[in-house]
């Protein structure tokens, strides 16, 4: 492809390197440059005739502030490591555990009242009288205590150096000063902040767009004191870091509740959002909401009255945002710009009501990657890393627009690296290209149509918490990542949604993930109500896919509360002595492309002998389906994102909406993808792989074969 456009790219610029700034601003396409964290633009590449992207974070670099307002710094819980008592008193040194860079003992009056002491052999709470803190030393002593027990304590801590700064500091090696965060849950911390952003859109007149990032509250990150294991604790989804005692005050007089610690830290479990989450933590982040967009109405109010545009990042500190709550357009922002590894990711950013959708490519400009491997560096290969990232991220573009892209971090690191320049043009080209055809009409897509069944619904919409690298370990984030780039309708839903009637309008619907967790539903399952409307919606030609422990939940007849549809089970130990059902294994329909790869579980059993077990590795299950009335259940014991994988779930999918014998615009090489968009009449195809492929496609108006170079874009006209 060697068509050339320009614009709805955004460069990171660096003051010093002007004549590179500007130079890759025309190749590239750019019509935006940016400032990056730790960078600054020059008035020579301000005046160049670009618009102007500015990147606050509007909790950090007030340092001078936060040294005279330290109780206005954001706060948390933490939790000790279980320690077990062998007399009748017991001393636990509180930060034994944690970075001493990042958290500071808040033992203040208002926070003090919120610590906790357990018993954690016995579960219950140790009365207050029993324990003291002693200052000076750092430790809580407990006494009249029972020996042999385990104990915890909870306590509040101030978080003295911002998240963020803290891993590029430590990762790149900045020198520069440590930077705090401050909570705007204080009166004093929001006049503070309101006379601050007037001040700085009255100071940078220059400025199109204020780059919010991304607003109050960073997802837990919890640090250890051990760099064996330094990261404790990490959640992207998590809402521990919004608590302080203040807003504790105010969530209590508001819901006619207190929360505790042990609400918060679970018994040093957390609140994750693999859990499903307790009515408790519901209101916490309902609370926190409430808070966050009304504050940030007001700042956002202040950078529209200077004729700016506000974008906010959907990373970092986004917690409390929730882009895909029916309160998000409340907001009033502009535009969402969204960091982006894979292809679910920028689903996510597609996604939420804004005017303005954009994605941060990988890799960043920064000498180490967030893998921790060189990048930009001695041993680094960043090309090669754009060329991997962008196959991932390219086929959900096909699927779904997204407005623009761009790159962040330092912009001279690039110059020993033009092979990457190059390739950066070759992307930006292509991307103006896919958006333009986004922008004349929709692409082609199936008929059948899927729902994402967990417990949060459309609130994790392409979500788990994390990014890919960070829950490679969940079935379903893999799962999302197959689906992002599939000619595939997708919503997300929850157990409310099937109860409302939502079924309606799904053919298939997806189920994935471990026994307890949020993904599979966990207590959820425990609606009869929503296992009656699914059983009856898949009898009368609904396919319900399982994937793990699908509908997992003890305390019934059967472990899979759809065992009855999927026709399969795992026993958890109580079917030792019964008998199996012998199988034939046959892929009767060939479902199964070569290559495709599924890891089985131990204990899984075909409840009656119905269901038709379609693969099976070293005598278990991978794949069974189970006619069930006019509909089916479908049961994978895994599922891993590959190319080969991702076409055996499209297969999967093709089948239970019955058109699995319809291969238009599918190509017939897994290694390759395609796109139609009816209304140009352009069909793109794409090499997902590091070898030239062959492939064809069935097309209304006839055949077509084509080859493509590793890595490749084919975008070619067909019909009239």
């Amino acid at each position: 492809m060697s068509t050339k456009t320009t614009g709805a790219f955004t460069l990171p610029g660096e003051s010093g390197y002007e004549a590179l700034t500007l130079e890759l601003a025309e190749r590239w396409g750019a019509d935006v440059i940016r400032d990056s964290d730790g960078t600054q633009l020059s008035d020579e590449i301000i005046n160049a005739g670009y618009g102007i992207y500015s990147t606050i974070c509007i909790i950090r670099d007030h340092n001078e502030w936060a040294s005279q307002n330290p109780d206005k710094l954001q706060q948390s819980f933490l939790i000790t490591n279980p320690k077990v008592a062998v007399e009748d008193y017991l001393s636990i040194y509180l930060m034994e555990d944690f970075f001493a860079e990042q958290f500071r003992v808040n033992d203040s009056k208002e926070a003090f009242k919120y610590w906790q002491v357990f018993d954690r052999t016995t579960g219950k709470e140790i009365p207050r009288e029993q324990w003291n803190y002693e200052r000076e030393s750092g430790n809580v002593v407990i006494t009249g205590i029972a020996p042999w027990h385990k104990y915890t304590v909870s306590f509040m801590v101030y978080r003295i150096w911002e998240e963020i700064s803290m891993y590029n500091h430590t990762t790149n090696h900045w020198g520069k000063e440590h930077l705090m965060q401050i909570d705007p849950i204080y009166v004093e911390t929001q006049k503070y902040l309101l006379h601050f952003l007037e001040d700085w859109c009255r100071k940078h007149k220059e400025t199109t767009v204020v780059r919010f990032t991304s607003l109050f509250y960073n997802f837990a990150w919890i640090w250890g004191s051990n760099e064996r294991n330094r990261h404790l604790f990490s959640d992207w989804g998590s809402y521990d870091f919004t608590v302080s005692s203040r807003a504790l005050d105010l969530f209590a007089q508001k819901y006619g509740y207190s929360l505790t610690a042990e609400d918060f830290v679970n018994g040093g479990k957390y609140r994750v959002s693999h859990i499903p989450a307790q009515q408790r933590k519901l209101d916490w982040m309902a609370f926190i909401n409430d808070f966050v967009i009304e504050f940030s109405k007001k700042l956002i109010d202040i950078v529209h009255g200077h004729d700016k545009l506000a974008y906010v990042f959907y990373d970092d500190s986004w917690v409390g945002m929730e882009p895909y709550n029916d309160r998000f357009e409340e907001f009033g922002f502009d535009g969402m710009i969204k960091c982006v590894f894979s292809g679910f990711e920028a689903r996510m950013c597609s996604g939420v009501k804004v005017d303005t959708h954009e994605i941060r490519l990988h890799p960043y400009l920064f000498p180490v990657g967030l893998g921790g491997l060189p990048t930009f560096m001695e041993g680094g290969n960043p090309t090669l890393d754009a060329k991997k990232y962008w196959i991932n991220i390219r086929r959900a573009l096909l699927r779904e627009p997204i407005d623009r892209i761009g790159l962040g971090g330092y912009l001279h690191l690039v110059e020993p690296y033009p092979d990457f320049c190059d390739y950066i043009e070759k992307i930006a080209d292509e991307f103006r290209v896919i958006k333009e055809l986004h922008h004349k009409g929709k692409p082609y897509h199936i008929k059948t149509k899927v729902a994402i069944l967990h417990a949060w619904g459309k609130w994790r919409s392409w979500t788990l918490s994390g990014h890919f690298h960070e829950t490679y370990m969940h079935d379903l984030i893999h799962i999302n990542e197959a689906l992002s780039g599939l000619p595939i309708e997708i919503q997300f839903i929850d157990f409310e949604d099937i109860r409302q009637g939502i079924l309606k309008d799904c053919d298939v619907v997806i189920n994935a993930g471990s026994a307890g967790s949020a993904w599979s539903g966990g207590e959820r399952w425990r609606d009869n109500k929503c296992v009656d409307l699914l059983t009856k919606w898949v009898y009368e030609g609904g396919t319900f896919i399982g994937v793990n422990q699908p509908s997992a939940l003890e305390g019934y007849d059967s472990f899979f509360r759809m065992a009855h549809v999927l026709g399969v089970d795992e026993d958890t130990g109580s079917r030792v002595a019964h008998g199996k059902w012998t199988y034939e294994v046959k892929d009767e329909f060939g479902l199964v492309p070569i290559g495709a790869s599924i890891t089985p579980e131990n204990n899984i059993y075909l409840t009656d002998g119905a269901a038709a077990v379609v693969t099976e590795t070293d005598g278990l299950i991978t794949l069974s389906t189970h006619a069930f009335g006019k509909g089916k259940g479908i049961y994978l014991p895994s599922f891993q994102f590959s190319f080969e994988n991702t076409r055996l779930l499209l297969n999967l999918i093709r089948f239970a909406g019955n058109e699995f014998r319809e291969t238009k615009y599918i190509t017939d090489n897994l290694y390759t993808e395609c796109a139609y968009y009816p209304e140009s009449k352009i069909l793109v195809v794409i090499n997902n792989s590091d070898q030239l492929q062959k492939t064809t496609i069935h097309t209304e108006y006839g055949q077509h074969t084509l080859e493509l170079d590793p890595f490749d874009t084919m975008i070619k006209m067909i019909g009239d």
